[in-house]
């Protein structure tokens, strides 16, 4: 009896000595576990900390880009099959949604990466193609106090004043891109000047932002198996040269002095002069230009004599002057005196110069009175951060692929693309000269009756035929190709006033003319050859000036008219869906 009273109150002890052990235990692990996760909390917020005062939010943005970019891999492996056919045009939507969103979350050196990017949005979908068309290089200004503590910083002076180095510096930004952004000043001599300042953090994020781009593209190859990877060296090492301002200053310098040795060029073109002395890697200054912005086609079309009434109207209801130039000024030449300057300076830069300015778009240009002759227009070239480097043998085989392209020498097109890795001729005819080559009405009816996941199949498969040896393919084809459809979007926009297959083309035969180490026999050989090839290039001209007096008679009349480079799109897009299943959108020939 008293061994069992005993074993019961031993049994009763224990028990309860081992529920307090066992909740001393738990509690311990309690403890242990809100430690660790007080420690990871806090570090967690260190790293973030440091991040946003230390590092310019660049892990951050990182984060958000490979966040971002997993989620539209996934959505496209997991969702993009036969049995989800019908829902890919909204897999697209989301993928242009999310990657915009990114963009513009990020901004910086992403609009510029976009825009890399976006210089091939031709091979995307529509809802991708729209995104990138809206991806414009425009940003909102830094604080005044940001740009006095760039400059200050880089110079070691104050920003004017006595001992200033500007006699004034206007505060208000009159542009403001992803990079950089521009302030008129005033030098101590008197001269009017532009200030680009660089962004402050800008610099600091790039290595960041630069990294992340080369990972993403890298899980595209893999995720998608498209050759893609082969250009991300050579599209980081020349967005880099643009973050480098002294490198832009050279740039500029040395293209003035292209400019100023071709007799064909040297009044019709002007590069701003630029102050080294008042430049530096984050700060290039250079002269101030008046003028009005090739972007603003009503003002421009005035300016050259060829105001339409909607432009009139237009220009009446601004409640600001975009120039101090005499609104009643008229130029000469018309708008076909700009866009022949224009084309003429781009081929000349591919096949005599071998140095080629990679971001020709509208707001790169300004349109002014030439100072020595005031009723001449002369076209201004800005922006100088991106050049490409043309090899001449490079030259020599673009220029012979544009005469064999325009000459039907299909054998030569054949030739030049298996030696750059090519392995779709025809699709790269086409794509070089943004003309169609073997269009065939047939296939445009029977990739209509596909269905998009049917078509999207072909366009891979086709591109990895395209892309078929990329050691091979000359890099610069990449930069090259937005030029030339930048420019084409330039002439397109105001009617296409020249014919710019014909004048790029006709360069491309003169170059060959003179190129070096050339035998006695050969060069009279390239020269009878040009002379032939500019006969053949008559059936070209006579095209072109067919479709330039059906538009302005459709003009005269009040009808709505199309050029020759609409004519070229229109072809174009139909040959993208009959070959490729690809939907190019309207913008995609507008770069």
């Amino acid at each position: 009896m008293l061994r069992s009273a005993v074993c019961r109150t031993f049994r009763k002890v224990s028990a309860r000595a081992y529920s307090s052990a066992s909740g001393a235990k738990s509690s311990s692990r309690g403890l242990k576990v809100l430690r660790r996760t007080g420690y990871v909390a806090a570090a967690l917020g260190g790293v973030a900390l440091w991040d946003n005062t230390q590092n310019a939010s660049a892990l951050t943005r990182t984060c958000r880009t490979l966040w971002t970019c997993s989620m539209i891999a996934f959505d496209y492996k997991w969702n993009f099959n036969p049995e989800h056919g019908s829902e890919i045009p909204q897999i697209h939507q989301r993928t242009a949604e999310r990657l915009y969103n990114l963009i513009t979350a990020n901004g910086g050196l992403y609009i510029k990466i976009g825009q890399a990017i976006g210089a091939n949005a031709a091979v995307l979908p529509p809802a991708m193609q729209e995104m990138f068309t809206r991806l414009f290089d425009d940003a909102p200004q830094i604080p005044f106090s940001a740009v006095q503590s760039v400059i200050e910083s880089q110079f070691r002076h104050p920003l004017s004043g006595p001992d200033g180095i500007f006699a004034e510096f206007e505060e208000q930004a009159i542009a403001s891109a992803s990079v950089a952004q521009v302030h008129r000043a005033r030098l101590k001599s008197g001269e009017l000047v532009a200030v680009k300042v660089q962004k402050p953090h800008v610099r600091r994020q790039s290595e960041w932002d630069l990294g992340a781009y080369a990972v993403v593209i890298w899980l595209y190859e893999k995720t998608f198996d498209l050759p893609v990877y082969f250009t991300v060296d050579f599209i980081c090492d020349h967005l880099r040269e643009e973050l480098d301002f002294e490198r832009e200053a050279t740039n500029a310098i040395r293209t003035a002095g292209f400019i100023a040795s071709e007799p064909r060029l040297r009044d019709r073109v002007y590069v701003p002069k630029v102050y080294p002395e008042y430049s530096n890697k984050m700060v290039m200054t250079a002269e101030w230009i008046e003028g009005v912005r090739l972007s603003d086609k009503p003002a421009v079309r005035r300016l050259m004599g060829e105001a339409l009434p909607s432009d009139l109207e237009k220009l009446a209801q601004r409640t600001y002057r975009p120039s101090s130039i005499d609104p009643d000024l008229r130029l000469d030449g018309g708008v076909k005196a700009i866009m022949q300057a224009m084309v003429e300076l781009f081929s000349a830069q591919i096949f005599r110069w071998g140095w080629l300015h990679c971001d020709p778009h509208p707001g790169n240009f300004i349109v002014r009175p030439d100072p020595a002759h005031p009723r001449r227009a002369q076209l201004v070239l800005l922006d100088h951060g991106l050049y490409v480097r043309l090899a001449p043998e490079f030259q020599r085989q673009y220029a012979a692929l544009w005469k064999s392209l325009l000459t039907q020498d299909l054998e030569a097109v054949k030739e030049i693309a298996r030696g750059w890795g090519i392995g779709s001729p025809d699709l790269f005819a086409s794509a070089t000269l943004m003309r169609p080559t073997g269009f065939d009405p047939q296939k445009l009816k029977e990739m209509e009756e596909m269905s998009e996941y049917e078509r999207s199949q072909i366009m891979t498969q086709k591109l990895r035929e395209f892309l078929e040896d990329t050691d091979k393919m000359p890099k610069e084809l990449i930069f090259i190709g937005r030029n030339i459809r930048l420019v084409q979007g330039n002439n397109q926009s105001f009617g296409s006033p020249v014919n710019r297959l014909k004048i790029i083309a006709s360069w491309a035969s003169d170059s060959l003319t003179k190129a070096p180490n050339l035998t006695p026999t050969q060069r009279i050989k390239e020269h009878v050859l040009n002379g032939l090839f500019k006969l053949a290039m008559l059936s070209l001209d006579v095209a072109f000036w067919i479709r330039r007096i059906q538009q302005l008679v459709s003009g005269v009349l009040g009808i709505k008219s199309f050029g020759f480079e609409d004519d070229l799109e229109r072809f174009m897009r139909a040959f993208a869906k009959s070959n490729l299943g690809m939907d190019m959108a309207a913008a995609s020939f507008q770069g």
